[in-house]
């Protein structure tokens, strides 16, 4: 057994309004707030780093644990790091001040934060020596969308921030099964061009703003990712919450990633879901892999979450991965 003894969640000061967005982007803030179901966003100053965030987010966690009592630290936020090629993983234990635990990075863009329940439920239950892991997630997307490339328009709503959970291997909010599928065929279809070994940065690729997310096809990926994308939410759901002892019909709360409104309501109307079974994050955006945990928080912040309740965290990262992982409350 291994379970959520804490979250936290950190978040920058800076805030970005739906018409602001709109501004940006030229498109009409009825479009941004209905459609895109954002009514406004956090967005790093330049200065601040998943690192800073990262560390805001885990430090409150030591409040209910020693530091020597940690084992391992998971960073399991996004890959626009500080530097590039560099983990941040130490960085964020060091700053924390835990000496005894080792770190490591999970990366799965979007996908990764019920992935990472699913790696610290795992290694607790396979080590006995393991006292407790934090997990820590950041986003720093909103840096590196262009409002004015309408190809990468799905990325308009790419937000800031950090989450935190601390892992026990007893009490708090059980873990129980994850579920993930991954389809590869998707692998091309969202990144950002320059940085890596297939173009380098140059003076060229600045010219060409190759720096920043883009779609290459979008209206190739748009004709493959639409069919599948809800029918892949439904199924890896569906896994989790069987692998647990349960069926959706017992489903309680919904922590999903946040995505454009008529699929969040799709979904839950899939599910058998009310409205007031999940928390939609339009005040918030999306912040690549926290997501789920920001909802968890949320919801507990505002009192939507009961003792007994089944939870399911839910997420998908281009890649494409979809992922679930079933929490019993």
């Amino acid at each position: 057994m291994a379970g959520i003894a804490a979250l936290s969640t950190y978040f920058p000061s800076e805030y970005q309004t739906s018409r602001e967005i709109a501004e940006a982007t030229g498109i009409p803030v009825e479009v941004i707030e209905q459609k895109f179901g954002l009514r406004g966003k956090h967005r790093a100053a330049s200065d601040e780093h998943v690192s800073a965030m990262g560390t805001q987010a885990a430090r409150p966690l030591l409040e209910s644990v020693r530091p020597d009592e940690i084992g391992a630290l998971i960073y399991f936020g996004s890959a626009h790091k500080d530097y590039y090629l560099w983990s941040v993983a130490p960085k964020i234990a060091h700053a924390l001040g835990l000496d005894n635990a080792f770190s490591f990075e999970l990366m799965n863009t979007s996908a990764c934060g019920p992935i990472a329940l699913k790696v610290a439920r795992d290694m607790l239950t396979a080590d006995p020596g393991l006292k407790s892991i934090v997990l820590v997630g950041a986003s720093r997307e909103s840096r590196v969308i262009n409002y004015r490339n309408h190809r990468a328009r799905f990325a308009f709503n790419f937000a800031d921030g950090a989450a935190a959970a601390l892992v026990r291997p007893s009490g708090g909010h059980e873990i129980l099964a994850t579920a993930a599928v991954t389809d590869g065929s998707f692998a091309d279809d969202v990144m950002i061009p320059a940085g890596g070994s297939v173009h380098p940065p140059s003076p060229e690729t600045l010219e060409r703003d190759m720096h920043r997310v883009d779609v290459p096809d979008v209206d190739r990926m748009r004709a493959r990712l639409d069919p599948v994308s809800l029918q892949r939410f439904v199924t890896v759901t569906r896994k989790a919450v069987q692998d647990s002892g349960s069926s959706v019909d017992d489903i309680d709360f919904l922590a999903m990633l946040h995505t454009k409104r008529s699929l969040h309501e799709e979904l839950l109307r899939t599910l058998g879901l009310e409205p007031h079974q999940s928390l939609y994050l339009e005040e918030f955006g999306h912040m690549s892999s926290i997501d789920p945990f920001v909802v968890l928080s949320e919801a507990e912040r505002r009192g939507l979450l009961n003792r007994g309740d089944l939870v399911v965290a839910l997420s998908a990262g281009t890649g494409y991965t979809w992922a679930a992982t079933a929490i019993r409350w």
